[in-house]
Formats: structure tokens, C-alpha cells, sequence
């Protein structure tokens, strides 16, 4: 079966919602949008998380991997950051179909959620 661009970005975004699909990593992507936009060095969210170095590298790479976290180097230390623009990507993709197309959801039941 070819591949489409829908096909495809269907896919991407299947993967980004697997990479999310841990609980590690889902308390990872919460701390990394709470610390948004300076977000936070490896020793902070392993301090924060108390999840073990090792594990959490692991984690972070998974994460990156699938373009929902962005890394930089400051001198020795790893800077992660949420990739607000992928999240509003995937969130966009399943409100197109949950809030307009068929309106299984009202757009304002997820606002007062977020509150």
C-alpha cells in the first residue's frame, strides 16, 4: 500500500503519542511545559523526578527522538525543553476530528479542563 502524507503524519503522530505513553515520560513532558520556556538541565528534572540517571537519559532520548523534546548544550550540562510546536501539532490533529469535523467533544469542555 503507498504511503500518503496523511498516511504518514498519522504515523508520526502514533509515534510521538508512544513516546508519551510511559508514565516516566509523561511526568518528564508535564515538568518540561511547567518550566516552559527556559525548561530545565538533566540534574534538575532528575532532582525534581527522582528518576535514576541512566533510566532518565533513556527517556529524554525517546522523547527527542520523536521531536517532543528540543536539547542544548550549555558548557557540561544538557538543557531540555518541551517542543511546544510538535504538542500543538499532535493537539491540533486529534481536535480537527474530536471538535469540528463530528463534534464528539465541545471545544469549550477541553478549555475548562485545562483551567
Amino acid at each position: 500500500m503507498p504511503s500518503t502524507p496523511a498516511a504518514e503524519r498519522i504515523a508520526t503522530y502514533a509515534d510521538m503519542f508512544s513516546a508519551m505513553g510511559t508514565e516516566a515520560r509523561l511526568r518528564i513532558m508535564r515538568l518540561l511545559l511547567s518550566a516552559h520556556p527556559e525548561g530545565l538541565v538533566v540534574s534538575e528534572i532528575q532532582e525534581e523526578l527522582e528518576i535514576p540517571n541512566s533510566t532518565l537519559s533513556h527517556h529524554l532520548e525517546k522523547l527527542k527522538t520523536e521531536g517532543l523534546v528540543k536539547v542544548q548544550r550549555e558548557s557540561t550540562f544538557l538543557r531540555y525543553t518541551a517542543n511546544t510546536e510538535a504538542l500543538q501539532e499532535l493537539l491540533q490533529f486529534l481536535y480537527a476530528e474530536c471538535c469540528t469535523r463530528n463534534k464528539a467533544v465541545k471545544p469549550q469542555d477541553i478549555v475548562q479542563i485545562c483551567k
